[in-house]
């Protein structure tokens, strides 16, 4: 049997999109017969302390010599050095959900820095694994990664049965994703707060321990709004009532201001969800006119026109409901995302 070894800081149950993508092709890999390791290589990534950075070190080279190791980017792009002397004894893959320099909220000095490191840390990697194919052009045009050491492994679907909605009297707005600065949620709640006069509650689902400080301001704000009564704000949930609340909504929105890939806004296509986005980074990849409306990052009137835009229309909300589910059947399943993940490995072996 083949092996590999997933080299991921923290815990794969980790409710975000990234450690949700690496726990299912994980699962997957072992269905078609590799046998792959879990390397916990520690928390605090993409900023470890000392310690941590050691630790990490410690771990990564005590994996078996000849054995490739997949190395998630939230780890990887800080630890270039490492990467170079692991790439002496293990074929390495990269795993890069979305380049570290794009998390929002940033400094442009820390920016750079992390961008330099990421870069320095792709060149020491046989190849590369993206979630989008505006990741790919990204980590070609800017991280010098040559176009034939990329693949594109898109997060798979899991097939959601029909479900027969009723429309909720006052609308269900449903966003969900980790509290960071780069989900948008300000931009968000400034919209809302112009729609006093129409009709909707909002559900905010995502991790609140990510960012605490962002949560504090998204909590702050919604308060200061004036909107406690309309929006909120569970924390992570789990799979159940996700799924749940995914049935009851009406619409799904997130003001993203970047994403590698977006797994929310697809799982919001495969319960048959109209989606409010933005055009940041892989988004309109994924989001068809057909399937909902997407405007710049960053601009609070445009995504409350949005909003307005289709809760007020009946006719438009169902023909882009319809839009939603037909763009949820062209979705890869994980078991074809996984099976172009292992002819990667194939090749590193």
């Amino acid at each position: 049997m083949k092996r590999v070894t997933f080299a991921v800081p923290g815990s794969l149950d980790t409710p975000t999109g990234g450690y949700a993508y690496d726990r299912r092709i994980i699962a997957e890999l072992r269905k078609l017969d590799w046998d792959v390791g879990y390397l916990d290589i520690g928390e605090g990534f993409p900023a470890p302390d000392d310690a941590t950075r050691s630790a990490a070190r410690s771990r990564l080279l005590g994996v078996p010599a000849g054995q490739p190791i997949v190395l998630d980017g939230l780890a990887l792009g800080v630890l270039p050095d490492v990467a170079e002397e692991l790439a002496r004894a293990h074929p390495l893959l990269a795993l890069v959900h979305h380049p570290l320099a794009l998390e929002s909220g940033l400094t442009a000095e820390r920016a750079d820095a992390l961008r330099h490191s990421e870069r320095a840390a792709l060149a020491a990697v046989r190849d590369v694994v993206v979630t989008s194919p505006a990741t790919a052009k990204l980590v070609v045009s800017d991280y010098g990664v040559s176009p034939g050491r990329v693949t594109v492994a898109k997060p798979g679907n899991d097939p959601v049965a029909p479900i027969a909605r009723r429309p909720n009297d006052v609308p269900h707005l449903l966003s969900v994703g980790a509290v960071t600065h780069r989900k948008g949620f300000d931009v968000l709640v400034a919209a809302l707060a112009t729609l006093a006069d129409v009709p909707w509650r909002l559900t905010i689902v995502g991790d609140l321990t990510r960012n605490p400080d962002e949560a504090a301001r998204l909590q702050e704000s919604v308060a200061q709004h004036h909107l406690s009564s309309r929006i909120e704000i569970t924390g992570a949930v789990s799979s159940s009532r996700l799924a749940a609340l995914y049935a009851e909504a009406d619409l799904f929105v997130l003001a993203s201001r970047f994403e590698g890939y977006g797994m929310a806004y697809t799982e919001a296509l495969s319960h048959g969800l109209p989606v409010i986005g933005t055009t940041a980074g892989a988004i309109p990849e994924t989001i068809p006119d057909r399937a909902g409306v997407l405007v710049p990052p960053n601009d609070a009137a445009a995504l409350a026109n949005a909003l307005r835009s289709v809760v007020a229309d009946t006719d438009r909300h169902r023909r882009l409901s319809e839009g939603a589910a037909a763009a949820a059947r062209k979705l890869p399943t994980w078991r074809e995302s996984a099976t172009i993940f292992a002819a990667v490995l194939d090749r590193l072996t």
